[in-house]
């Protein structure tokens, strides 16, 4: 077979029926259950010993506690504020929770099932169109994605999202092949879950899914009207119940939307959750045009997929990928209409473009973890695609010349991006670059003929070079090697980059010395001070929350700015340079981001009176981790960035005279001082009268002998007050 279009055809001829089709390969399903053998250990080993994020960890904890704060997704059982997410994957890990127990791996549990099943649904959605080699590709692919194995040992929202996109794109390819309607309501019901997940982010694949359908179906168009119709309804309705029975509760009977101007769900879907992501602002980072774009992933750019952080992350065959997703798209020539090689060539294609262009473009807050929704397309386009031009390079002599350049440039990727990391690994890159071109010259040399087993071999090498670099990174997230944040901003391999993606020290941001992800002061890995960033979820947790998202700072954080004018290094909710950790911590002064001291958690425990919440704090990073510490409610009364809304003084009176709050922790620079709380005049108006009605609570009550100033001689202080009926005028 040597004419263009005769390749097309084998790649692109329907599949037989079912009940005519051949047997699959005796190989094919042990290497599936090889593939998700390997993508649970990579899920599961030493996941105990992980940090989690501490934000979603005390909304988990808080659900097991109220069905209300499940409902809402609130940080606190009081239902004072919830997450800044809508609450699906929170619900997630609340019933297994509430089945189970809560803990690590009750929590996770639901997660990592997710995680496997989306290999599963990618393999079968593959192997229907292109075959079983094929599918073992796209599954290796993605299980050995290297941000994918890193977020998927974390409980941030994307594994379920990714779970819920991926079979929403595969239930609707399936709708295209058989013309049926309930794969595609399935389709529309999971993209509507999806955003339940991570609001618009869950829709960004589904123009891609609208068009293979309207496309590719070989039903007529009155037909495929009525079934879209139908399906916009199941979109809107999975996608849009939770908001609408949030804003049928009276404002004063719910808890405040975190991460909303006014404490609605439709704010946080337009603005902050919406195009706050993509221009910046709305309580994003970034903003104001020029590529700025938010920390953590670098300068927002067409090439920001390849940059120092995110190249190492997802993007090693993004270039394969790309070739193959073009030549595929050419092989199917003048294939007709319904042809389902190129609607799923059509479908994947779009899912990665899509992705890559929102990604790499976004302004607002864009975390490396983010970029684990490209992983299905790449994997699907390099499996699928991969295919058609080894078919290709068989059958056509013009087409001879594509599969050995893409994977070259797949060679020459991984060595740029290996070496990128000094030190680290040295042998892998030459061995890599070896594996690859003997690969390249067997697949010339082997190229037809009766030396099918050598070809064979020779393809297998170039897919054991091509998946070496991501394996290396992924393996470095379980066994400790990377200097990925468990928990913050989860990351996996090596420091290669900038992980506050702006100016201002290098890897780490503000001041250097800090891995991936890092922070000033630390380590790779690890927290201000020297303390694991990470750590088990419970009492005591050290993992840093996240508020918007894991890992994000407010405003600013890039640039080695906090808001409100703190110093660099100086974290919202507590004081200057370091975080209290949990038990044995450095009280609320110095613990910011982590938690009181066990003997204030105890004596506000004693003296609680009873009283709904423990403790107000001024940030959902600092109430987080004390409702870990404490098991009991805390109000965060400004959210992540201060921005929320939520905490007035005539809501603060109130609480306290109905005697559902007693203590209130001001100073530090997570009040007043830090101008956090929807503007520093609230901020400011709450802490006077706090300061002036209550009465401190002396260190020495609960046995703190820690200094209450830095070596500069700044005070650190974060007071607690105590405030009783009788104090509200």
């Amino acid at each position: 077979m040597t004419s263009a279009t005769a390749a097309p055809h084998a790649a692109t001829e329907p599949p037989v029926p079912s009940s005519a089709a051949p047997a699959a390969p005796r190989w094919s399903r042990p290497a599936l259950l090889a593939i998700l053998a390997l993508a649970a250990g990579l899920y599961c080993w030493n996941l105990s010993g992980s940090g989690l994020n501490s934000f979603y960890s005390a909304a988990v904890l808080s659900g097991t506690e109220s069905w209300k704060a499940w409902f809402f997704g609130s940080l606190d059982a009081g239902n004072f504020l919830t997450v800044d997410k809508p609450p699906f994957a929170l619900m997630v890990m609340g019933l297994s929770c509430r089945l189970f127990g809560y803990g690590t791996w009750q929590m996770m549990l639901p997660l990592i099932a997710a995680a496997l099943a989306t290999i599963w649904i990618l393999h079968a959605s593959v192997r229907r169109v292109w075959g079983h080699g094929a599918a073992t590709v796209a599954a290796l692919v993605l299980a050995l994605t290297p941000i994918t194995v890193a977020i998927n040992r974390d409980n941030n929202p994307d594994t379920l999202l990714v779970f819920l996109m991926v079979a929403g794109a595969a239930l609707g390819l399936r709708a295209v092949r058989t013309g049926r309607l309930l794969p595609l309501l399935g389709s529309a019901v999971c993209f509507g879950l999806a955003f339940n997940t991570k609001m618009l982010q869950g829709y960004i694949a589904l123009p891609a899914v609208f068009l293979v359908y309207v496309c590719a179906t070989d039903l007529g168009w009155t037909k495929r009207v009525r079934n879209l119709a139908l399906a916009a309804v199941a979109l809107a309705v999975s996608s849009f119940w939770w908001a609408a029975a949030v804003s049928l509760v009276p404002a004063s009977e719910r808890p405040y939307i975190g991460g909303s101007t006014d404490g609605t769900a439709w704010d946080l879907i337009t603005g902050y959750n919406g195009l706050g992501r993509i221009f910046g602002g709305e309580g994003n980072m970034g903003g104001g045009g020029g590529g700025g774009g938010g920390g953590f992933s670098g300068a927002a750019g067409v090439g920001r997929m390849f940059n120092d952080v995110l190249g190492g992350q997802i993007s090693w065959l993004l270039p394969f990928a790309g070739i193959a997703f073009v030549g595929g798209l050419v092989l199917c020539g003048r294939a007709p209409r319904t042809d389902l090689t190129r609607a799923a060539l059509v479908l994947w294609g779009g899912w990665t473009v899509l992705h890559y262009l929102t990604f790499a473009l976004a302004e607002g807050t864009m975390h490396p973890y983010y970029t684990t929704a490209l992983a299905p397309g790449i994997a699907a386009l390099c499996g699928g695609g991969g295919v058609m031009l080894l078919r290709a390079f068989r059958s056509d002599r013009r087409w001879v010349w594509v599969l050995p350049l893409a994977l070259g440039v797949t060679g020459v990727w991984a060595i740029v991006l290996l070496r990128r990391a000094s030190g680290w690994n040295t042998w892998l890159w030459p061995a890599v670059g070896v594996v690859m071109a003997l690969a390249i010259a067997g697949l010339l040399l082997f190229r037809s003929g009766r030396r099918a087993r050598l070809l064979a071999v020779s393809v297998a090498a170039a897919v054991v070079a091509a998946v070496a670099g991501p394996a290396a990174y992924a393996w470095s997230v379980p066994s400790g090697s990377g200097g990925g944040m468990g928990g913050t901003n989860p990351t996996a391999g090596p420091s290669t980059g900038d992980g506050m993606g702006g100016p201002g020290g290098g890897a780490g941001g503000p001041g250097g010395g800090g891995g991936r992800g890092g922070f000033p002061g630390g380590a790779a890995g690890e927290a201000p001070g020297g303390q694991p960033g990470g750590g088990q979820v419970g009492p005591g947790a050290g993992s840093l929350p996240d508020g918007a998202d894991a890992g994000e700072l407010p405003d600013g954080a890039g640039t080695g700015e906090q808001p409100g004018g703190a110093d660099a290094g100086e974290l919202p909710g507590g004081g200057a340079g370091g975080f209290g950790g949990g038990p044995g911590g450095g009280g609320m002064g110095g613990g910011g981001m982590g938690g009181a001291s066990t003997e204030l958690v105890a004596y506000l425990k004693k003296h609680q009176d009873g009283a709904k919440w423990l403790l107000a704090v001024s940030s959902s990073q600092s109430a987080a981790q004390l409702v870990l510490d404490s098991g009991e409610p805390v109000i965060s009364m400004w959210g992540w960035s201060g921005s929320d809304n939520a905490m007035t003084l005539a809501r603060l009176k109130e609480l306290v005279g109905k005697g559902e709050l007693h203590y209130v922790q001001v100073g530090g620079a997570g009040m007043g001082g830090g101008g956090l709380g929807g503007g520093s005049g609230v901020a400011s108006e709450v802490t006077r009268w706090v300061q002036e009605h209550g009465t401190a609570v002396e260190a020495s009550a609960y046995g703190d002998t820690s200094q209450s100033t830095s070596d500069d001689g700044a005070d650190n202080t974060s007071s607690v007050y105590r405030l009783d009926p009788a104090d509200v005028e």
